[in-house]
């Protein structure tokens, strides 16, 4: 059965993670996504660590292994006027162009939005960059990484502990993953509004536009009166069992009450410390926890949360990495794809899987990451009919 996204083509002129991840995805779905990067050594995520070795020697590093499955690579100069020039002529054999260069760069390269829409009138074309394009941003020629964008949106200052520095990246690379995905949200719905009016799309997603998106509650919450982040008078805290910790959050009356009733506690019901959800927190410590924790302390943390979610209240493990490896549920919903090395190291890399599941659609196998310009001549052979030739004085002159 044909994938969703098969016959969609996507030519994108991407690095790091904000715009592979979010092709990596459109790829899983079904596109053809064919990657652009420059020479000699590729895209920056290559020189991430940790990293492999390729088949050559060269470094493959962590950050490109985990976002650019499925992919095709070929390498331009775009700098060179004929590099430019050969990605213009490639430009309306796709349906999407993609960049996540820093505002601006693609103007001067002359391959912006109405530099790619002259060659191709009813492109799809997609920015991803720290602060937008398309609304005037006083940051606009900031570089942007996650935590750039992350610190910008609150969520450093709201968690930080007073006297310390903010801790960074506190869950991977949140600011990269949620520009990929409104990226690729974008990227959907310019498609259905080109194919109903032939038209080109402009798609711009800032980085910090998204992550001030997921985490909403920091301003939300402050214009209500709740500053710093906080999520309300409700117990969510880790607890420890015998073999570690799991969290658990008791954020209704109803709950409370399932909860009195697991720990045998129904003398809690009538406590008057315990009439309100702001007691639950005032004495979270020197009553609850100890209460939970004796509770727990001849369980496993896996054992706690079967019983917690058997009694309709919501808790999980926290597991280490080899735990998430082995996990059940992981393997299941295929979650966790096993790159083989190239290196001579036995263990496999392991990448995130692919979160989107359809009925009906059996997931292929993945294929490996590209080496870098692996497809460049494929790629120009078949699209724009370059002869061995032409080829081989493109790559003397160092365009290819």
């Amino acid at each position: 059965m044909p994938r969703p996204l098969e016959g969609v083509r996507v030519l994108a002129l991407e690095q790091m993670q904000s715009l592979p991840f979010a092709t990596q995805l459109l790829a899983r779905l079904g596109a053809d996504v064919v990657k652009v990067e420059p020479p000699p050594a590729g895209e920056l995520g290559r020189s991430s660590q940790p990293a492999m070795a390729d088949p050559l020697g060269r470094p493959v590093g962590a950050t490109f292994l985990r976002n650019n499955l499925g992919k095709r690579s070929v390498v331009v100069d775009l700098k060179d006027p004929r590099g430019r020039e050969l990605l213009l002529r490639l430009v309306p054999r796709f349906d999407v162009v993609a960049e996540n260069f820093k505002s601006g760069s693609a103007a001067r390269l002359g391959l912006a939005f109405d530099d790619v829409r002259a060659v191709h009138p009813s492109v799809v074309y997609l920015s991803v960059s720290g602060f937008g394009t398309l609304a005037e941003s006083p940051y606009r020629g900031w570089p942007a990484l996650a935590i750039v964008v992350e610190a910008m949106s609150g969520l450093y200052e709201a968690k930080r502990r007073d006297g310390e520095p903010p801790q960074t990246a506190p869950a991977g690379a949140l600011g990269d993953i949620g520009a990929a995905l409104f990226a690729t949200v974008g990227v959907l719905a310019a498609l259905r509004q080109r194919d109903r009016t032939g038209e080109a799309q402009f798609v711009d997603v800032a980085m910090l536009d998204a992550v001030l998106a997921m985490t909403d509650v920091i301003v939300n919450y402050w214009s209500m009166g709740v500053p710093g982040g906080a999520i309300g008078p409700l117990v969510s805290a880790g607890f420890r069992a015998v073999d570690g910790w799991f969290v658990l959050q008791v954020s209704r009356e109803a709950h409370f009450e399932a909860l009195a009733g697991l720990l045998d506690r129904p003398e809690w019901l009538g406590d008057p410390r315990f009439a309100t959800r702001s007691g639950w927190v005032h004495h979270q410590e020197d009553v609850l926890r100890p209460a939970i924790e004796g509770w727990a302390a001849g369980r496993t943390k896996l054992e706690a949360c079967e019983a917690l979610a058997a009694a309709g209240l919501a808790a999980g493990p926290c597991f280490s990495e080899a735990e998430v490896a082995a996990d059940p549920h992981v393997a299941a919903r295929r979650m966790l794809v096993a790159l083989a090395r190239t290196d001579g190291v036995e263990r496999p890399v392991l990448a995130p899987g692919n979160p989107v599941k359809l009925l009906g659609q059996p997931e292929p196998d993945e294929g490996r990451v590209p080496w870098v310009g692996e497809h460049t001549d494929e790629v120009l052979r078949a699209e724009l009919g370059l002869e061995d030739e032409e080829l081989a004085s493109l790559r003397r002159a160092g365009v290819i």
